[in-house]
């Protein structure tokens, strides 16, 4: 199980919680804090425009995330109605929290180049490469990624509605498919671009 593995190496172990917790932090408030600024006050009436990672963290999620390697966080309530621009509204605060990962890789590499090779600079490596990994993923064109949004803004023509309903469904169809052939699809689609991504930051390896 991931958690034997984790458990296996405590430096490398915290550095995971700790990425996680700020990325799925930094990810969902900027959804939440991006779209009550464009005038949708869900978000904010349920709470989420909060830095408290514990209104972010889904329970289900976070086991998984502990015992599989993958999961998620609490989806941020958005209603499209209240922007002037449903569909410009919706994807600004969408791609919020991928960019907010990013930012957030991107400071964290400017502080690791002044830090000697150290137990703390691999912590931050890694919540770097989790914020890195937090931001591909989401970007993905697969409902409830966020990149479906992206995708629908691109190609309004498509039935959102029809193309959330199976998008959880193939996202966990090619999670399991590739548990069970060992072989990573999305990670032969997204490790690439996380790699490219911390090169041109300048991270180190983990």
């Amino acid at each position: 199980m991931f958690i034997l593995y984790l458990l296996s190496d405590p430096i490398k172990a915290l550095g995971f919680i700790l990425g996680l917790i700020l990325g799925i932090t930094i990810h969902e408030f900027m959804h939440a804090y991006s779209s009550f600024r464009l005038g949708d006050p869900t978000a904010k009436a349920y709470g989420r425009v909060s830095l408290n990672p514990l209104v972010h963290l889904d329970p289900f999620g976070t086991l998984f995330l502990l015992f599989v390697g993958f999961g998620w966080g609490k989806p941020v309530p958005v209603d499209p109605s209240n922007f002037n621009n449903p569909r410009v509204g919706e994807t600004i605060s969408s791609i919020a929290g991928p960019f907010a990962n990013f930012i957030l890789a991107a400071l964290l590499s400017i502080l690791v180049r002044f830090l000697p090779l150290s137990s703390v600079s691999t912590i931050l490596n890694i919540i770097i490469y989790i914020n890195l990994i937090l931001c591909v993923f989401n970007l993905l064109p697969i409902p409830p990624l966020d990149g479906s949004k992206l995708l629908w803004a691109i190609y309004p023509k498509i039935d959102l509605v029809a193309f959330e309903r199976i998008g959880m469904p193939i996202l966990f169809g090619i999670i399991l498919l590739s548990y069970v052939t060992g072989y990573s699809i999305l990670g032969r689609i997204i490790l690439p671009v996380i790699n490219f991504l911390a090169h041109l930051l300048g991270a180190g390896s983990i």
